[in-house]
């Protein structure tokens, strides 16, 4: 016993010297967090705002009453997301499907040697062991091949750079691969041959959390979800959605023109620019993994309260983002790219769409609040919502109700629906040529709010 109580003493003795905490309660300590604001953000102080109409718009007021909430802080996009940002997203889908397909060929053909000068040298990273960590080694062993395809898991190589020019193709297994990328030959016209859009689709999953918390005896493989959505804009909204008119120029050359490169996307389901924020998200932990930093918050849609507190950049009752009452300033000029003077569309000078950053931001310094393109919320559209939504981060989004908010009006739209209060929708699954979108990211650390500015 005196034995036992000898070495009880020195291990506690030895505890206690090593420790640098000696004994105290000092919590477990972390990496030290510094607030990093994303590039192309801009920082939206959280507080208290009047959200909805003002009681003399007796129309407005039925699916706007004026309601006091308020929203933490997040950032949020300066501009509308243009055509280049979105372009990266479509092109960063259309490699990795062709990494993957090239990727499987070579698996199925016996081409796995990296060193090889054809397909070989795109093969999953897996096909050579040598190359992984043991913790990579462990992972491949155990997880990969349990999907649909018996290929998930596999790590795709990204060192080698994929090859677009057909005179450079390096064998036959490759060109067989593009090809399946591309419109068939019959498809073609003007001697050129296009991708097949179709395939440039993206996958995904997320956890519902809404559905955990409202059934904590679900597991936690009942509320992760996969989503796959074809991603390639719908140019052809240009055309349906003016009839009789001549929209073709704008169609052709809109999205993938450099000419129009700093432009706001359109043509845009809601379920797309859900699954934008997705791969920006992605894109940014998978780079800030590679550093060995901590992950960043997701990227996403801004509640339908979170837009309008953003647009209204500080001031309070104010009809536009600029203030208002009017659509122009003391000088004459128009404040946005709308649809002014019944139909004068070129009175703003502008007849369609704008650069995402032209005219004059507001005070959050947020670009095109309101005009140029409608834009997606990730909020569904009810008309009695603000009478039962919460007075703090309030947000309604049933995924059963597929009529999604826009706000912010757009280059075809009358003044009324600049308006920051003005609520308009649109189905889910619908794209047009003038309804856009920018995400938010939630700000994490001390709480920034617009009151303790003042």
């Amino acid at each position: 016993m005196k034995k036992f109580l000898l070495i009880t003493a020195v291990l506690t003795l030895l505890a206690s010297c090593g420790s640098k905490d000696k004994g105290q309660l000092v919590g477990v300590k972390g990496k030290k967090w510094h607030p990093e604001k994303p590039y192309g953000m801009t920082l939206v102080p959280g507080g208290a705002f009047i959200m909805g109409k003002a009681d003399d718009d007796l129309a407005g007021i039925q699916d706007a009453p004026a309601k006091t909430v308020t929203v933490r802080a997040f950032y949020m996009d300066e501009t509308e997301i243009t055509n280049s940002e979105y372009r990266q997203f479509v092109e960063w889908v259309r490699d990795s499907t062709i990494r993957t397909k090239l990727a499987i060929l070579a698996d199925e053909v016996g081409e796995t040697d990296p060193t090889s000068p054809g397909i070989g040298q795109f093969a999953f990273k897996g096909a050579n062991e040598e190359d992984m960590s043991v913790y990579e080694k462990y992972m491949f062993d155990n997880y990969s091949g349990l999907g649909e395809t018996g290929y998930e898991g596999k790590k795709l190589n990204k060192d080698i750079d994929l090859v677009f020019d057909t005179a450079e193709y390096p064998d036959e297994f490759y060109a067989e691969v593009m090809d399946t990328m591309y419109l068939p030959i019959e498809e073609s016209y003007n001697g050129q041959r296009t991708w097949d859009v179709t395939k440039f689709k993206f996958q995904y999953t997320y956890m519902d959390i809404q559905k955990a918390a409202k059934n904590r005896n679900l597991r936690r493989k009942d509320v992760i979800m996969k989503e796959e959505v074809a991603i390639y804009p719908d140019t052809t909204a240009w055309i349906r959605d003016f009839a009789y008119s001549y929209n073709e120029p704008m169609h052709n050359d809109y999205f993938w023109h450099d000419a129009y490169s700093e432009y706001p996307v359109v043509g845009i389901t809601w379920k797309q620019a859900k699954a934008f924020c997705q791969w920006r998200t992605l894109k940014h932990n998978s780079y800030r993994k590679e550093k060995k930093k901590a992950f960043v918050n997701s990227y996403r849609l801004p509640s339908e309260a979170e837009w309008e507190y953003a647009a209204r950049g500080g001031l309070q009752a104010a009809t536009f983002p600029w203030g208002g009452p009017y659509a122009k300033n003391d000088r004459g000029c128009f404040m946005a790219n709308f649809k002014p003077l019944r139909g004068d569309y070129a009175a703003d000078q502008a007849l369609y769409t704008v650069e995402a950053d032209a005219y004059e931001p507001n005070d959050f310094n947020l670009y095109n609040m309101a005009g140029n393109v409608s834009e997606w919320v990730n909020a569904s559209y009810d008309p009695g919502s603000y009478e039962f939504v919460s007075t703090i981060n309030p947000s309604v989004n049933d995924k059963n109700n597929q009529r999604k908010v826009v706000r912010g009006g757009s280059w075809k739209d009358v003044a009324y629906f600049l308006q920051v209060s003005s609520r308009d929708y649109e189905y889910a699954d619908s794209s047009r040529s003038y309804i856009g979108f920018r995400t938010v990211q939630d700000y994490m650390g001390t709480e920034v709010t617009a009151n303790s500015r003042r």
